[in-house]
């Protein structure tokens, strides 16, 4: 049933042997609209009651007027549990919560959060000296100018040393590259390098400047060391046994064709020296790629593989047409050139025991090492 003031539905006084059109006497109204109900109030005629001679069909006379049971109705239960409001505690409790919101997100405009980019959080933007646009950080300037949605003609990269402008991000002054706004006084950035002019909030990275490298690097200064012949810094772990290479990291990586030098991405030093992005090398081996992608060498340590191989190889032995039939192998973690039994699962080198091998046409004249 429904009152009409307040549009409030009410079950609890259904009756179920009444037409629609009647309710039970003295059920009141429980959203307080002021309304008693009459014994035999029509919906339409709300508190208007009809006369005393006015009954309700003869239906109703045979069947017992029972109110619904509230396992059998749930929103007997629902209606019976709800909490009486007025409409000015309720505009009241909604100015309450704006505000609340409004402090929220005073709090969230204020913080570090706002300012800064993916990369970086700081409070600052750069000028870029290449093309003049106002970018958050390099990066983001890289991303947008040296993409495959830009021209060849008109790709370019940011040069780090070269910029010397920066924009405040809180009073838009732009100004000299340094750590605090020249004309509301903020700090930029918790971190700057003047030397490569970069600005970081985030100081848990540790970050400090390789005056090897030219750049500022990450996990600090106590951990990492910089190669001179390498050309780049490699963690203290490596000192006394990664195998140089002539500028190991001043090139794209093998997988995914980014520089490494300067990316933010981590990376590994395989075995070879060779350098490429931890990701990509994980990438590979969900492949069963384990070997170098630049020299063929193994990226990691195989023995525990090479034993299988062996074992693999002694239970699978080949037919006698093939038993005598003899190939030249190139290892490709020794390079020693080999001549060995054909088998159609591997073959071993005799030098280092390893699996890593191809076949060659023709004696070791014919061969070179790659």
């Amino acid at each position: 049933m429904r009152c009409l003031p307040c549009a409030l539905v009410e079950p609890t006084y259904t009756c179920t042997a009444l037409p629609p059109a009647y309710i039970a006497r003295g059920s009141p109204c429980r959203a307080d609209c002021g309304v008693a109900l009459g014994s035999t109030s029509l919906l339409t005629g709300h508190g208007a009651a009809p006369e005393a001679s006015e009954q309700p069909p003869d239906r109703a006379r045979r069947r017992p007027c029972l109110a619904p049971s509230p396992v059998r109705s749930p929103r007997y239960a629902r209606c019976m549990h709800r909490p009486t409001i007025s409409e000015s505690e309720i505009r009241k409790e909604q100015d309450n919560k704006g505000e609340r919101c409004d402090v929220r997100a005073m709090d969230a405009d204020a913080g570090p959060e706002r300012y800064g980019c993916a990369h970086y959080r700081r409070k600052c933007k750069i000028r870029a000296p290449c093309c003049g646009e106002v970018f958050d950080c390099r990066h983001c300037h890289n991303e947008a100018k040296d993409s495959l949605e830009v021209s060849i003609q008109d790709r370019h990269v940011v040069p780090r040393h070269d910029i010397k402008l920066v924009i405040c991000s809180l009073c838009n002054k732009e100004q000299d590259v340094q750590q605090d706004c020249s004309n509301c006084g903020a700090c930029l950035g918790k971190y700057f390098c003047a030397k490569c002019n970069f600005f970081d909030d985030d100081v848990s990275k540790n970050q400090f400047h390789c005056d090897g490298c030219g750049i500022c690097r990450t996990g600090g200064a106590e951990n990492f060391y910089h190669c001179d012949k390498c050309g780049c810094c490699y963690t203290s772990l490596l000192k006394d046994s990664h195998h140089c290479v002539d500028r190991a990291m001043h090139h794209n990586c093998p997988v995914c064709i980014e520089y490494l030098f300067d990316s933010t991405k981590a990376i590994s030093v395989l075995h070879c020296g060779h350098t490429i992005h931890l990701e990509c090398l994980y990438e590979m081996r969900t492949h069963q790629q384990f070997s170098c992608p630049v020299c063929l060498r193994s990226a990691c340590n195989m023995s525990d593989i090479w034993q299988k191989l062996d074992q693999e190889v002694a239970a699978s032995p080949m037919p006698a047409i093939y038993q005598k039939k003899m190939i030249w192998i190139l290892c490709n973690d020794c390079g020693m050139t080999s001549n060995v039994h054909f088998h159609i699962l591997a073959h071993k080198c005799p030098g280092c025991s390893s699996y890593n091998t191809r076949q060659t046409r023709g004696d070791p004249a014919a061969c070179s090492r790659v």
